[in-house]
């Protein structure tokens, strides 16, 4: 049986700027901004949740099923895709635009001014839960507003259990369309902004809105995280990681680490610790997708960190 992972595709453009922007923004002219930065280090990575998620839960040999909407420039990223021997006949190609793509100017203190277009994202509810067989799992990632509130209601309606993944995207919802995601949803996952907003806007306690859970999940960074469920709070320790080179995608692999686990039917405990050493394992690494784990070594390092089995 597959994992349905509903969300984002996206090309991720990211350009150094060899220099600090404090050194060429102008406080006093802030009201007419009108500055050029150079930036010879440019690289482009494949990104998006959906794309992210799906790529590490094929390193643990899961059985990820990708359902996304792209542009016309979709392409390069389809290919990707085969090689990696991950299905893309769930992701819908929309004509007359661009697959979602973020573009990153970072500079020599790590500031970062983005810019980040939707494209095709804004169609992902022409995908439809039902068109996909064989699922026994999904989650909803940061998708368009309309694709994410169809998809949940889609999948509670076919009784597949599923993983509510707001992210960026939590700022669109109201706290009453966050309630009924959670009412439909089985987990909820967030990191400790989001969860502070989540709370806010829904005048709930986490473990008020655990309740209506399965788990609620709550990742703290390099703190580990925290999993709400059955009345207790499960604190799972944070690996340290091999080095720290970019925290991008790291959200993501935890979550293929959920779902991993989800699937194999283990208890939260060592579901959660699958999912932080799959957050250690990619912050190693630069991008959301160039990390290169094979399961075995995942399984050794899960063995040295936690004293147990993966399997």
């Amino acid at each position: 049986m597959h994992t349905l992972i509903c969300g984002s595709l996206a090309y991720d453009t990211i350009m150094v700027f060899n220099d600090r922007f404090k050194n060429h923004i102008l406080p006093e002219q802030i009201h007419i901004l009108n500055v050029a930065f150079l930036v010879p280090d440019m690289r482009r990575e494949y990104g998006g949740c959906a794309g992210n998620i799906a790529y590490n839960l094929r390193l643990l040999e899961g059985k990820p099923l990708i359902m996304a909407a792209v542009g016309d420039d979709h392409a390069p990223y389809l290919a990707r895709l085969k090689q990696l021997g991950l299905a893309a006949q769930h992701v819908r190609a929309i004509p007359g635009s661009f697959t979602a793509q973020a573009f990153i100017t970072t500079d020599l203190d790590d500031n970062q001014i983005t810019a980040f277009h939707p494209g095709a994202m804004n169609f992902s509810h022409e995908n439809r839960i039902a068109d996909a067989s064989n699922v026994s799992l999904g989650i909803v990632s940061p998708d368009g507003r309309d694709g994410m509130l169809q998809h949940a209601r889609e999948f509670h309606a076919a009784g597949i259990p599923f993983i509510f993944d707001p992210g960026q995207g939590l700022p669109m919802f109201t706290g009453a369309e966050l309630l009924d995601f959670i009412g439909l949803a089985d987990v909820c996952t967030v990191n400790d902004y989001e969860a502070k907003l989540l709370t806010e806007r829904t005048g709930k306690p986490l473990e008020e809105l655990a309740r209506s859970l399965r788990a609620l999940v709550v990742t703290l960074g390099g703190k580990g995280s925290q999993i709400y469920a059955d009345g207790a709070v499960i604190d799972i320790p944070a690996v340290a990681p091999e080095q720290l080179v970019d925290p991008t995608g790291c959200g993501d692999a935890y979550r293929a680490g959920l779902l991993y686990g989800m699937a194999q039917g283990w208890d939260w405990q060592k579901t959660g610790r699958l999912a932080t050493l799959m957050g250690s394992i990619k912050i190693a690494r630069r991008g959301g997708q160039n990390h290169k784990p094979s399961r075995a070594e995942i399984a050794a390092q899960f063995s040295a960190a936690f004293g147990e089995n993966l399997d």
